[in-house]
Formats: C-alpha cells, structure tokens, sequence
C-alpha cells in the first residue's frame, strides 16, 4: 500500500556514494507557480554534484557566495540494477531499490543569476539524504513534508507531480545509464522557504522517516 507504515527499510550508511544525482525541477505545479515558472512539457533535468551529499543529522553549510538559501523537500529514487533505455514493456519501477527523504538545498539568488542550476544546487553539504531508504514503497501517493524549526513549510503528496517516478526512470534512461546507487531527486511541492544559521530541517516523507539536518 502507498505510504505503509509497515514498508521495508534499510538504513543508509556512509558507503552510500551515487555516481551521479540527477535531479528533476518543477515537477508540481504549485511549485512552479510559486516561483513564476510554467510547467514544463518534458521533464526539466538537471544534476547535483555527489559531493553535495550528507546524511542524516550533519550540517547545511551555508556559502558566503549566497543570500538566500531554501529546502526544498523531495522523494528520493534510489536505483537497484543497471537501467539503460527502458523496453516499453518492462516496468521503470523493478530497476528502483527504494525511496529515501532527500533535501535538495537551494541557493535560490544564484539560481536566478546563473539562469541555470549546477552552482545554485551543488555546494557542498546541499543534498542531504536519509536516513532509511524504504524498499516497498508504492511511490505513486506518498506524503511528503518539511519542517522547519518544528513549523510545517511544505506539504504535499507524490500523485501531485506533473511526471510521476515510473515516467521519471523511463525518461531519464533514455539519456544516461543510471547505474546501481545512482539518486533521482523528484522534486518538490509548493512553500520553499527561507533556511538560517541555527534553524533545524525536517524532511518527513511516509513510509520512510524524519531526516533532520541542523543548519549552520
């Protein structure tokens, strides 16, 4: 069932090193509104440098090149085998080991300047993940939350996205070989906001858990 709370989990350790994060943005339509964006036709790709990984209860750094920091609270995919060009009669979601919380930390200001995203997201410590990934999700309508300081920012629910996972995978493998570990972050709904030095970061997702970072 989507969301059980009785859903397989596995904790996500410090060998957990994706090859690439392939990231997917304005995939819920409040979300694009919020930020004057329309919908795109196609999934919007773009990747997140690995080394932007954390886990579970390690700092946010905050950069000095940045004025305007923001979570954005998001599903993530991690893929189980060697997934290139999907056959149309072959399931996306047999390739996905499980789902994981994933905050795809966000210097909004230098998003707008640069026009696109490779530094607004891949500052190191911007892509906290954890802590369990679950392995019998169905992703289809999975509630997804962030909190910060205790106070609910974003709320929303996966069968809001515009391309759900399996279209996701299907999309992506067309254009690279996701390898065994590799993450898809899936985007994220409406109410990104503002993070600061001392705040606490929840991303609450069903069936998984809390992952909470400390921002400093």
């Amino acid at each position: 069932m989507a969301g059980s709370a009785f859903a397989m989990k596995i904790e996500i350790g410090d060998d957990f090193r994706p090859s690439k994060i392939v990231c997917v943005g304005r995939n819920y339509a409040d979300h694009a509104a919020e930020l004057g964006n329309e919908v795109p036709r196609e999934p919007l790709l773009f990747l997140k440098a690995p080394s932007s990984l954390i886990s579970n209860e390690e700092a946010i750094v905050l950069p000095a090149y940045s004025d305007q920091i923001e979570h954005e609270a998001e599903l993530g995919v991690v893929i189980g085998k060697h997934c290139k060009e999907i056959p149309e009669d072959d399931d996306p979601l047999s390739y996905v080991r499980g789902y994981t919380c994933l905050n795809d930390v966000t210097a909004r200001d230098l998003q707008r300047s640069d026009g696109q995203f490779a530094r607004a997201k891949s500052f190191d410590t911007f892509c906290p993940v954890g802590p369990f990934i679950g392995t019998e999700l169905d992703p289809s309508d999975i509630r997804v939350v962030c909190r910060v300081n205790g106070v609910v920012k974003q709320v929303g629910r996966t069968s809001q996205m515009v391309f759900p996972v399996d279209s996701l995978i299907r999309y992506i493998s067309k254009m690279m070989t996701l390898l065994p570990g590799d993450l898809i972050a899936t985007g994220t709904p409406s109410g990104v906001s503002r993070l600061t030095h001392g705040d606490v970061c929840e991303i609450d997702i069903e069936g998984i858990g809390i992952l909470r970072n400390p921002v400093a």
